[in-house]
């Protein structure tokens, strides 16, 4: 690849799916950004912005191996440990609430960062998005997954996305039915992924090679077919009866869950699938994310991961979502708005009224830019339509010609 680089002079290649901003849209970028902020702090969510390097046992505490496998790993030069660059902030933001900001009550926590993967991954297309999400600790009701819920549908429409739909599920169930059938971790991870390709005759083999019991063995396999509207929670309570507390109360939550969602966001179309376990290694209860026609991933994602604080030593209740805001910017209105125009000043001089006027306009939000001496090109190649110019011995503003 050196050899290329120095045979081709292409240096400036970036490497695959790593992406940059150029104006105007970083501009745009950048609004969006300060729009969603905006919406987040009056929530009640306080910004935080956590380290890019961390030691890396910190940064995949709770995450699983796909996080792992996503995370670029370096030797700390000056204690020899191994560093990571973090992949996912959620696990940052965890350690935040348990060690830099101990609290006893709910704590409302935000972020919007670069992250960098590995590999692509997830709903971002690039290797380095920029990381938007939400979290809520120290509740663990009903209540706070809706918040966080509200939350994730109040991004969308501020980025502009109108058209979506929410999938719901509970990964409290799967777990339930693994434990009650008796599986080992490498049983369940077999079955777990067949379950994500929804391949039934593959359950049904593998099921029925096992020593456990029929009415296990039944309701396991029905998870592939559990997907649907409304009505599909009371088939799904008639094909787990018997299951047991955890499963009933699982079902409970996507209930009221799905009651929530129908008073206060009605419009939104809502599809339960308890086949589907995103985020299974680290979440442990409720979980959802929204999907946007004729796009293949989901757009956002969150869900409740009550466990992960026990691993930083203060076990916390906490729910949270996350979404990619180079994602929503690409999937939000792409209307041309015109550049900001600007004014080109004279070369820089002393003379304080052309300075006090250059500092009033810039105060109204105007772009004003300075002609630097032998320079090349003028007012069109500056993007600048206005001119300042003394006119009978005052500084004026007038069209660039």
């Amino acid at each position: 690849m050196k050899r290329y680089f120095e045979a081709t002079g292409e240096r400036w290649l970036l490497p695959d799916a790593v992406d940059e901003f150029l104006p105007p849209q970083a501009e745009a970028l950048e609004h969006l950004r300060r729009e969603l902020l905006d919406t987040f702090l009056s929530w009640g969510y306080q910004l935080v912005i956590p380290p890019l390097v961390e030691y890396l046992d910190s940064l995949l505490v709770g995450a699983g191996n796909d996080l792992d496998l996503e995370t670029f790993k370096l030797i700390d030069q000056s204690t020899g440990r191994l560093l990571g660059v973090r992949a996912d902030i959620t696990p940052q933001a965890a350690r935040i609430d348990a060690h830099r900001l101990p609290v006893n009550g709910p704590q409302r926590l935000c972020y919007l960062d670069s992250v960098l993967r590995s590999r692509r991954h997830g709903f971002a297309a690039s290797r380095n998005p920029l990381q938007v999400g939400a979290e809520l600790y120290g509740h663990g009701g009903i209540e706070s997954d809706i918040e966080i819920l509200r939350l994730m549908v109040r991004t969308l429409r501020v980025a502009g996305i109108e058209r979506f739909h929410i999938d719901l599920g509970h990964v409290g169930i799967f777990r339930a039915l693994a434990r009650d059938a008796g599986l080992d971790k490498a049983q369940e991870a077999v079955l777990f992924n067949a379950l994500q390709r929804k391949a039934r005759p593959e359950i049904e083999s593998f099921l029925g090679g096992l020593s456990i019991d029929a009415a296990c063995r039944r309701r396991l396999v029905s998870l592939v077919e559990l997907n649907g509207g409304s009505g599909m929670l009371d088939e799904a309570r008639s094909q787990l009866r018997g299951a047991g507390l955890e499963v009933e109360q699982a079902l409970d939550s996507l209930r009221q869950m799905a009651d929530a969602v129908q008073c206060q966001m009605a419009e939104i179309g809502l599809h339960h699938d308890l086949a589907e376990l995103r985020g299974y290694r680290y979440q442990t209860g409720l979980v959802f994310a929204a999907f946007v026609p004729g796009h293949g991933m989901e757009v956002a994602r969150g869900g409740r991961y009550d466990d992960i604080g026990r691993l930083f030593g203060r076990a916390r209740p906490a729910t949270g979502f996350s979404t990619d805001l180079k994602t929503l910017f690409a999937l939000g209105p792409r209307t041309e708005t015109s550049p900001r125009r600007g004014i080109l000043a004279p070369p820089w001089s002393d003379d304080d009224s052309l300075r006090k006027l250059i500092r009033r306009l810039r105060s109204q939000g105007e772009r004003v830019i300075y002609t630097l001496p032998g320079q090349e090109g003028g007012a069109a190649e500056l993007d600048c339509n206005r001119r300042i110019e003394r006119i009978d011995g005052e500084w004026a503003v007038i069209d660039a010609i």
